[in-house]
């Protein structure tokens, strides 16, 4: 039987939007949808449709070809993925870093590079190292500093790979960054402390929240607004095959 232009070929939890290069489409149904939405990640460029609980496969198919052109465009603006290896600079601080070959057993920074000694096929692996230990050092060193500027505490500390959020508090008190803020510029990253330290006060987004922040760390918004707009260049890096 021919296929009409809004065919795609369809799956239980996935449609694949045929074309050059073909696109997959995460299918989630949900109680909660009252209408078809389609959401591009710009961290990894995941496709997702999310689905009324009775809205029919044809109806799915149909939505998706009608967006298709918007779909690509978003996807074209997606951050392409980049490879940590040596002669590639790569952000540390906000600054690009030209990754050179030393000696040693760990990688560091020496002025305008980083260092890394010379196994090839560990470039990353050291690097990814460096920077999650540099990264642990200043987030802890920023959240002691808004901790006592606010008059407040906190329990762990951890760091993670996160894709969703640049760091949480629990309710317990328990702090946790994204390692990848070391590449951000250093005030940004203090800003995510100040920003997560005063959930200690408000466990919300309210303005007595904002206040909080804003009393420790002025200028906020422009590191906030930093990171809506640059920070999925940092996810973009690949540290590992």
């Amino acid at each position: 039987m021919a296929h009409s232009p809004a065919d795609r070929r369809f799956a239980m939890d996935q449609a694949i939007l045929d074309g050059d290069p073909p696109v997959a489409v995460l299918l989630r149904r949900s109680a909660r949808a009252r209408r078809l939405s389609l959401r591009v990640s710009r961290l990894d460029g995941r496709v997702t449709l999310s689905l009324p609980p009775r809205a029919s496969e044809r109806a799915a198919l149909a939505f998706l070809h009608e967006k298709e052109s918007w779909i690509r465009a978003n996807l074209a603006d997606v951050p392409q993925d980049r490879v940590a290896a040596l002669g590639v600079a790569i952000p540390f601080l906000g600054q690009d870093r030209i990754v050179v070959a030393g000696t040693g057993r760990a990688a560091r920074a020496e002025g305008d590079v980083l260092v890394v000694p010379s196994a090839a096929h560990m470039v990353g692996v050291r690097l990814e190292a460096f920077l999650k230990l540099q990264a642990k050092t200043r987030l802890r060193a920023a959240s002691d500093k808004y901790a006592q500027a606010l008059g407040t505490d906190y329990g762990r500390l951890t760091i993670r790979d996160t894709r969703s959020r640049w760091g949480s508090c629990t309710s317990d008190g328990n702090l946790m960054y994204s390692w990848r803020l070391v590449m951000a510029p250093a005030p940004v990253l203090d800003y995510v402390a100040a920003h997560e330290v005063a959930h200690r006060l408000e466990m919300n987004h309210s303005n007595r929240f904002w206040a909080h922040v804003e009393r420790v760390c002025p200028e906020y918004a422009t590191h906030r607004d930093w990171l809506r707009t640059e920070g999925q260049g940092l996810h973009a890096w690949r540290f590992k095959d």
